[in-house]
């Protein structure tokens, strides 16, 4: 899962400096207006990848991860109806 995630990751920025690049080695030759709208796409992309990095997965086990204070994970436990695994 997270390789899959940090290769769509790293597509995006590629595609967004390919953007940038091509938008005013290019692009602003023939049409700023297209250049602008260019670097207006490319500006929205970075966020977008983050968030596409950083999301979980229905797949991802994140939700029954020990958070480390014995006390608080006692008490989900017992929420959640599990018995403490001895260690």
């Amino acid at each position: 899962m997270y390789a899959r995630r940090r290769h769509v990751y790293f597509w995006m920025m590629g595609a967004c400096l390919f953007l940038f690049v091509g938008a005013w080695a290019v692009v602003r030759l023939f049409s700023t207006p297209a250049a602008v709208a260019m670097c207006v796409v490319a500006m929205v992309i970075p966020p977008v990848a983050a968030m596409t990095a950083n999301r979980r997965g229905p797949e991802d086990r994140w939700w029954d991860d020990p958070s480390g204070d014995p006390q608080s994970d006692e008490w989900w436990d017992e929420l959640d109806g599990r018995k403490r695994r001895e260690r």
